[in-house]
């Protein structure tokens, strides 16, 4: 039975904790206590300059945090003269400490909002179509008087990247001017192509990852000369999908603080590790018209009737803002924009879906705003703007139901919106439980499009790019007889599960199925051969290490695995990962098996280039996990470590299936053998010789006996192995080898790098 999966399992854990701090029907309480009187102050002191100061305690709903970082953050939401200022809490500022995992709690004051729901009401919006932040409200207490009620928003933070794209150390850039956009304002993150130098970039965009302006730059520069005919180009660099929904979300909903407004700004760029760009929005609390500004000529301060009327592709033929300009130029980039256009409105305007969720939102903070006694002027009736414009400052926040009522009468009439979109119906696969390695047929009946306009889109992991695939209605491709509307198209079955949507288009709009595509999508769960628990085991860890080398002479971290049973074991569709929030980091390469009773060596240093099992991920020495898992959810090994001494490892003994021990590293080796003593002189008088070596490599050892060599190559597979007694010197003949690099073992202890020439 086909399904829509809008997360992966690998989320589960992640929403779990965002249902709770997140939830958004359950109001939050956040108390701070200061230990100065002055401490508003001191906070206003420190806001040139972005410092934190120390608050002497948080607690949230109960749970007190000692010694947490404390700021007030904002442009035009912060002044100095109101009590209501947005903050910017950080647990961990000074102790290593959370809350339900997160760190960084960012609450805003609901500033230019008179109805005091459009920045949680619109990412529970956007939330349907891409990812965003989490949102919800909390009261906020100082030294035990009430401040008000704010929205919390979850930070847009490295953890934020890794918990949806899977990494976090990739170019990350928060796109709005680091000194704050204004009128005076000449450089912003337009996305125009600025030339090679980043200084041209710097004051228009805030980095917040160690590198990323190169890739900036390769982003604008693509984007600058993208054409219909070079498509691949920008899909290489740029989430393209996921861009289109922000641009249809911001002029569905007369978002204009955004990319489409005078400022170009509040938006996220990640690179995830597939080499896209992701955007990710940010700030919401001008949603629904409160900003009135869209940068054209005759757009500044528009009315409300003029915002009711705004142009569905706003900005497609001005070059200052070249994500809708060189997007929407191309045919099928439009007509996929109007179908996630019409998809919002149809689901939330036209149904007054929006409305709904507005009032339930202020019956829930109904009381808590009354007894807000700093909240802003105009928000002394916060049901008024539901449906009555009102003055807020140079601006005027139309009233919700007004403004999005004479939207859906503008929209749904205009040709782009009334012309006949292509019909998807019964999508099925050709079998719900592939083999993987096989193939598997997917066909939809389509009406309303063209013959050549009709495709397939799938991918194997969540943040995989999709592969378009021509589906066809010729009887050649498992879609029944040439003509009949069916449309087919095969797939290989290539992991364990496969994601997947439809997509056709006429001369005028496209369609989607599902609707909310590619942010949902149909699954396929495939069967394959699995490791039952215990048969497989992460035997040893070695995160802190200076001692044992990989092939590359990098001392880094590592862990090894051990086979508990008499048959060789696949690793095929097993996932490596050091976090209980995101299992799935890093693949084994198809075709990795490890013998009986046999040893496997994966580094952990997320150097994916080097030669052999190299996991994209690193142990923290301050403890975490080594997990082994599959898609589905189901744990082969999952351990759990404390605080490391550096080259000492965390080692079952017995070795394969006792209880975990610090002891002196056995690589590759079994754990119930070494002491640290040993392996530190056995080392110093150990030599290999010559080395590279064309075919004999002698060892010795005046002052140990050697006692076992194995001689590894880069996949961890044991060449060679033998035990001595009483032996100072092995003569090994490599002749045979294949020229290369290998792991030479010895006594269970000491691996020294060997090159084969």
């Amino acid at each position: 039975m086909k399904k829509i999966t809008l997360l992966l399992v690998l989320l589960s854990s992640y929403l779990t904790i965002g249902q709770t701090f997140y939830d958004l029907n359950t109001i939050q309480t956040i108390e701070i206590t200061f230990a100065q009187s002055n401490w508003d102050a001191l906070l206003d002191a420190a806001e040139a300059s972005d410092a934190y100061i120390s608050a002497q305690s948080v607690s949230i709903n109960g749970t007190v945090f000692p010694n947490v970082g404390a700021k007030y953050k904002g442009n035009s939401s912060y002044n100095a003269s109101q009590v209501k200022n947005p903050w910017h809490l950080e647990l961990d500022t000074y102790v290593d400490q959370n809350y339900q995992g997160y760190t960084d709690i960012k609450l805003s004051n609901v500033i230019f909002d008179p109805s005091f729901v459009r920045e949680a009401l619109s990412y529970k919006i956007l939330g349907n179509y891409m990812d965003v932040p989490l949102a919800n409200y909390a009261k906020v207490y100082v030294n035990g008087s009430y401040i008000g009620l704010y929205t919390n928003v979850e930070s847009i933070s490295k953890k934020f990247v890794d918990s949806r794209f899977g990494s976090k150390t990739n170019a990350f850039f928060d796109c709005s001017p680091p000194a704050g956009a204004s009128p005076q304002s000449t450089n912003l993150p337009t996305l125009q192509y600025l030339g090679t130098s980043s200084t041209t970039y710097e004051t228009a965009y805030d980095m917040k990852s160690d590198l990323g302006w190169d890739d900036l730059i390769a982003l604008t520069s693509t984007l600058s000369t993208t054409t219909t005919a070079n498509t691949a180009n920008i899909e290489a660099i740029l989430d393209v999908d996921r861009a289109l929904w922000m641009l249809a979300f911001d002029n569905v909903f007369v978002n204009l603080d955004s990319y489409i407004g005078k400022f170009k700004q509040n938006y996220y760029l990640y690179k995830s590790d597939n080499g896209q760009f992701n955007p990710i929005v940010w700030d919401l609390n001008m949603c629904f018209g409160v900003f009135g500004d869209n940068g054209s000529t005759g757009g500044s301060n528009l009315s409300t009737t003029s915002k009711k009327n705004l142009s569905h592709t706003l900005h497609s033929t001005e070059s200052t803002w070249p994500l809708v300009q060189k997007l929407l130029a191309v045919p099928t980039y439009k007509k996929r924009y109007l179908a996630h256009y019409k998809t919002i409105l149809t689901e939330v305007v036209s149904s007054g879906s929006y409305l709904t969720d507005a009032q339930a939102l202020q019956a829930l903070i109904s009381a808590d705003v009354t007894a807000d006694t700093n909240k802003f002027s105009y928000q002394s009736n916060i049901a008024t703007n539901m449906s009555t414009d009102v003055s807020v400052g140079n601006n005027t926040a139309p009233g919700l139901s007004n403004l999005m009522s004479g939207r859906n009468t503008y929209l749904t009439a205009l040709t782009d919106f009334t012309n006949t979109q292509p019909s998807i119906t019964s999508v099925t696969p050709s079998t719900t439980t592939p083999a993987v390695g096989g193939t598997v047929s997917i066909t939809a009946n389509v009406t309303n499009t063209t013959t050549t306009s009709v495709y397939l889109g799938y991918r194997s992991l969540k943040n995989d790019i999709f592969v378009k695939t021509q589906m066809f209605d010729d009887g050649a491709h498992n879609d029944g007889a040439a003509g009949d509307n069916v449309y087919g198209a095969s797939i290989p079955v290539s992991s364990v599960a496969i994601q997947y949507y439809v997509y056709a288009e006429n001369a005028n709009i496209g369609a989607f199925s599902p609707a909310r595509a590619e942010h949902e999508f149909y699954t396929i769960n495939a069967t394959y051969p699995t490791i039952t628990a215990g048969q497989l085991v992460v035997n040893e860890i070695m995160a802190s290490n200076t001692t044992i080398a990989d092939q590359n002479g990098q001392f880094d971290d590592w862990f090894e695995l051990y086979n508990n049973t008499a048959n060789t074991l696949s690793l095929d569709n097993l996932y490596a990962s050091d976090s209980q929030t995101n299992k799935l980091k890093w693949q084994f390469p198809t075709g990795t098996t490890i013998a009986p009773y046999s040893y496997l060596i994966v580094w952990a240093d997320q150097d994916l280039t080097q030669t052999g099992l190299h996991a994209d991920f690193k142990f923290s020495a301050g403890g975490e996990n080594c997990i082994l898992s599959y898609a589905n959810g189901t744990d082969v090994d999952n351990v759990v470590f404390g605080a490391q001494t550096t080259d000492m490892c965390y080692a079952r003994n017995p070795n394969g299936t006792g209880s975990f021990v610090i002891q002196a590293p056995t690589f590759n080796a079994n754990n119930e053998s070494l002491s640290a003593n040993q392996f530190e002189n056995f080392s110093k008088s150990l030599k290999l010789y010559p080395n590279p070596t064309s075919n004999v490599l002698n060892i010795t050892n005046d002052d140990f006996s050697i006692e076992s060599v194995q001689v590894i190559n880069l996949q961890g597979k044991v060449l060679y192995q033998n035990k001595y007694e009483n032996q100072n010197n092995i003569v090994l003949d490599l002749s045979s080898y294949a020229n290369g690099i290998y792991l030479v073992n010895l006594n269970n202890q000491t691996n020294i790098k060997v090159i084969k020439k």
